[in-house]
């Protein structure tokens, strides 16, 4: 019998759903439910309430952490110049923050814990106050323990103050994300325990028959045995898949098919952000280009592809024109291919473009262990990518490749990526021990490389060699000196680091100088990619763009990959500098970038007042205390059996 109890508990849930389906601002519902298109109406006060909520996602409630309710949070949009107030309000048990992403604020308003400001503790209201000499497409994001994860962003659009080169009829923000319903603490616990234990996508015995088949049993046998032996998997390209998360596009699933409208011949401006915890997403419109002209919310020269790999963090301004009377499907497809989310953009309101399929899943390469082979002369003719008898065979000390022993790279060739340099370096010498169980010995450049899985698709994918910026790089001087920052980890222990020191361990910060040009080489001694954020300032990548570099907050530093930016010291502060893959920064891939005001100066003594004494709106550079910081704060907080 259908009991008073269970009609009370449906019509409760029945209620509660159809209240949670309704919990999406503005910008972020579908054309179906009267989003025609961006209102081009700018504030200078927000007034946000973080706090905790159900959500509906994919037709299951869960409880989300976000902003005045709804997820993603409200579009923040202003003019740049103009100086906005923000007033954060902390209705949680626990302590918040919220980071601009990519804005230039001062760094006592860019809402880092335990570097820039303690936190926004319970009940308290915390008031950013800044004005920024930029405009574009930004978002928002906690960077207090892992609340990102559980809901916590949103869009920034900012208006330029004169003329946008950016000729456009009608505009969407786009905002890319990953959902569990399993606590973002728990999956944390689980990959501590055992790093693989959420890749659904490893290799299965149906895979080796088919590579015996198509490449013949003794190359399929061989290249099995060599990554067994090296106690690795060319599947480990997510750390978490589709099988826990469920893929969004303004809060939607697939089935809740997303749509927006447009008018036959309109140009379409679509402002994507990869809001995402862990997910690097590909990004295409079947049938439809997509010309990118801004990269981090600055703009480049216009370039049209057909589909583009999209970081952790990334956001990219496209225009579409579709002239077809049809519906187009616009596709978010997890690198790994374990899922994807699909929405829609047609003449009508409600169209349903049909999804396509999951593409095939990538496998790693031996390029992707710092092992490019074939560069180093290696005849691979047999169709094997190295076999275990040839790399006994072979001289790994003469080769450089990636080894187990003590390696100093500071006798490395680097010409075969970028010419000799003329300025100052400091390499790091990287030796394996408890975080580091591989360092890239022949590591090289991949910026001409579309990304993993993109090789072969047979259409237009944007590569990083490709970007120029529309204007002219502001700061020409040559680099006065170079570090080198080396990617490293020990997936087995769930370790991640720069220089083989997570967060924890940093004695000190990254030094810059108060106006000092210099060089950044980042080397991924990993076999992942790596979205690299750097707070409080753009760089400029060095991709042969001359003057017209690409200017970026975040790049994707692929597997074995040696990329190098260029970087004008202009802002004195403390800057966060971190792996913006969730929990690889939750692990320690993160250290903080002091720019200290004048090269002579000592580094000045940073002591961290206490919260309650505090002047959040005066708060001065020598207030923080680098030995003292609270990592517990940034989610670096855990059972000392999980370190």
């Amino acid at each position: 019998m259908f009991s008073r109890r269970r009609f009370l508990h449906s019509s409760l849930f029945g209620g509660l759903t159809i209240g949670v389906s309704s919990l999406l601002p503005a910008w972020a519902r579908s054309a179906s439910d009267g989003n025609f298109g961006l209102a081009s109406e700018a504030a200078t006060r927000f007034d946000l309430n973080v706090g905790k909520f159900p959500v509906r996602i994919d037709g299951r409630v869960g409880e989300a952490v976000g902003v005045n309710g709804t997820l993603p949070a409200p579009l923040i949009r202003f003019r740049e110049g103009d100086e906005i107030t923000l007033n954060v309000t902390n209705t949680m048990d626990t302590d918040t923050s919220i980071h601009w992403h990519g804005l230039l604020v001062p760094f006592q308003m860019d809402g880092v814990p335990g570097v820039t400001f303690p936190g926004i503790r319970p009940g308290e209201t915390f008031t950013y106050k800044y004005a920024v000499p930029q405009s574009g497409t930004y978002w928002y994001h906690s960077h207090s323990g892992l609340q990102e994860q559980e809901g916590h962003y949103g869009p920034i659009i900012i208006d330029p103050k004169h003329h946008d080169p950016v000729h456009y009829d009608r505009e969407y923000v786009l905002v890319l994300s990953d959902w569990s319903f399993t606590p973002a603490d728990r999956i944390f616990a689980k990959l501590k325990k055992m790093g693989h234990t959420m890749n659904f996508q490893q290799r299965t015995v149906g895979g080796f028959l088919q590579d015996a088949k198509s490449r013949g049993l003794g190359a399929a046998w061989a290249d099995r045995s060599m990554w067994g032996e090296m106690r690795m998997s060319p599947r480990d390209i997510a750390d978490v898949t589709g099988a826990t998360y469920h893929y969004l596009i303004n809060g939607h699933a697939t089935s809740d098919n997303w749509n927006g409208v447009f008018t036959p011949g309109e140009r379409v401006r679509l402002r994507i952000i990869n809001a995402s915890a862990m997910t690097i997403f590909n990004v295409r419109m079947p049938d439809l280009p997509m010309t990118i002209v801004a990269a981090d919310g600055l703009n480049v020269q216009p370039l049209e592809v057909d589909e583009f790999q999209m970081g952790v963090a990334e956001t990219y301004d496209v225009i579409i024109e579709p002239k077809a009377e049809r519906a187009f499907a616009i596709v978010a497809e997890s690198i790994d291919r374990s899922g994807q989310a699909v929405a829609t953009f047609g003449p009508r309101p409600g169209m349903r473009a049909e999804a396509p399929a999951l593409r095939a899943v990538p496998t790693l390469t031996m390029k992707d262990m710092g092992m490019d082979h074939a560069a180093m002369g290696h005849d691979m003719s047999d169709g094997s990518e190295m076999t275990s008898k040839k790399m006994d065979g072979m001289d790994h000390s003469a080769h450089g490749m990636m080894g187990h022993g003590d390696h100093d790279m500071s006798g490395m060739d680097h010409s075969m990526m970028m010419e000799d340099a003329s300025w100052p370096v400091e390499r790091t010498t990287i030796k394996p021990g408890p975080g580091v169980t591989n360092v890239a010995m022949m590591p090289m450049s991949r910026l001409d490389e579309p990304g993993i899985g993109l090789e072969d698709v047979g259409h237009r994918v944007m590569r990083y060699s490709q970007l120029r910026s529309l204007d002219r790089n502001p700061d020409l001087r040559q680099p006065g000196r170079e570090m080198e920052i080396h990617l490293t980890s020990n997936m087995e222990r769930y370790m991640w680091s720069f220089d083989g020191k997570k967060f924890s361990e940093v004695t000190g910060p990254i030094i810059f100088h108060e106006g000092e040009r210099l060089r950044v080489t980042l080397i991924n001694s990993t076999m992942m990619p790596h979205p690299i954020h750097l707070h409080g300032m753009f760089f400029d990548l060095v991709n042969g763009g001359g003057d017209h570099k690409p200017r970026k907050h975040t790049v994707v530093v692929k597997p074995g990959e040696k990329l190098s930016f260029d970087v004008t010291a202009d802002h004195v502060g403390d800057w966060a500098f971190h792996c913006h893959l969730l929990y690889h920064m939750h692990a320690g891939m993160m250290q903080v970038v002091s720019v200290l005001p004048g090269r002579e100066e000592q580094p000045m003594d940073h002591r961290m007042m206490d919260h309650d004494e505090m002047d959040h709106s005066m708060m001065k550079h020598d207030d923080m205390d680098h030995s003292q910081m609270d990592h517990s704060a940034m989610g670096h907080d855990m059972p000392e059996e999980a370190k």
